[in-house]
């Protein structure tokens, strides 16, 4: 699947808005302790981090990089829960 990374951006604008959320998922539990990717979108991403807090409550750190009001951007980071 292209869309997945592991590590770096990924950009789901070009996504149809249904598949965005499988394919961050996804992406993010590909990646190893310590590492984030960067979400571009095309919209805020209330809904997804409402998503994250509820299934991967302790396995995130959310940063928001960019705030519209065209393009958002925010870094997942994956980590174990371990630290705050």
């Amino acid at each position: 699947m292209s869309e997945l990374s592991t590590g770096g951006l990924l950009d789901v604008r070009h996504l149809r808005p249904h598949e965005r959320h499988a394919v961050i998922l996804a992406s993010f539990d590909a990646l190893a302790e310590g590492q984030a990717i960067e979400v571009v979108s095309d919209h805020q991403p209330v809904a997804l981090y409402h998503q994250f807090a509820s299934i991967r409550r302790d396995q995130f750190r959310w940063e928001s990089v960019e705030c519209g009001p065209q393009v958002w951007r925010v870094r997942i980071q994956r980590h174990d829960g371990s630290y705050a």
